[in-house]
């Protein structure tokens, strides 16, 4: 007796079922695109990172040696229209000239030596232009000028220190309220306002650690700190685009496997 051995026959697959098929791969294949163009933008942060390390460490090494070079005079009149942050903050520089103590503006401050004031006070030059001087630090009950008579320089004065941008309306936290004459930044051209300075520097200057006669303000206590944690943010970024990228071939294979 022979047995012939019959093939097993493939049912059709219903046309719903078929349907549901496609509309599943089609769903399949945009969510794996969308998985590449999210890897592909992960990565781009990273680069992008990797790019700003680059850009931190040029800054840093800048300021650096700006902050150890021999002073040079502060940019005069001429040069205002010059000035940027870029090239000019930090830099070392002198200027001569004569305080004008009664024009003084106290900004709050918060250092190594505790809460207290920035005493702000105008450098008047000898071309009749001025540059306000940030002279130092003083504790909050030492704020009134009278409480510290002795560093009240007057006389033709020489005052190095580094070259620092305006900082206009107020602080991240507080803003400037001119009126009652409350400060929390160093506004150039509003403390020059509400002192009626005049001709007054788009910059200012903080005065090093040269003691002042009493022992206030206290000068050089100018905090450089740039955070540089773009290559932990690089590493992270990449390794989210890795993390894409091998959920993207997990679900490859599993279209694959099912094919």
């Amino acid at each position: 007796m022979t047995v012939t051995k019959g093939r097993r026959q493939r049912h059709p697959q219903a046309p719903s079922q078929k349907s549901d098929r496609r509309r599943y791969r089609a769903k399949r294949a945009i969510f794996a695109v969308c998985l590449m163009l999210l890897a592909a933008a992960l990565a781009a942060l990273g680069t992008w990172q990797v790019e700003r390390l680059a850009w931190k460490r040029d800054l840093i090494a800048r300021v650096d040696q700006r902050v150890h070079a021999a002073p040079v005079p502060a940019p005069a009149r001429a040069d205002w229209n010059k000035v940027n942050a870029t090239d000019g903050e930090y830099r070392r520089v002198t200027a001569a000239g004569t305080l004008a103590n009664d024009k003084e503006t106290l900004v709050y401050a918060s250092t190594a030596l505790g809460p207290g004031y920035w005493v702000m006070a105008p450098l008047s030059l000898a071309d009749g232009t001025s540059i306000l001087i940030n002279r130092g630090f003083v504790p909050t009950e030492r704020r009134d000028p009278a409480s510290r008579p002795e560093g009240e320089v007057s006389g033709p004065v020489e005052i190095t220190g580094l070259m620092r941008m305006t900082e206009p309306k107020g602080s991240l936290l507080q803003s400037n309220d001119v009126a009652a004459d409350r400060w929390y930044s160093r506004d150039v051209a509003a403390i020059a306002e509400k002192r009626g300075i005049g001709t007054i520097a788009p910059y200012f200057i903080d005065a090093d650690a040269t003691a002042n006669p009493g022992g206030l303000p206290v000068g050089g206590l100018t905090v450089i700190d740039f955070p540089n944690n773009h290559l932990v943010y690089a590493i992270t970024w990449y390794g989210l685009a890795a993390m894409v990228l091998a959920l993207l071939v997990f679900i490859l294979r599993g279209e694959r496997a099912t094919a």
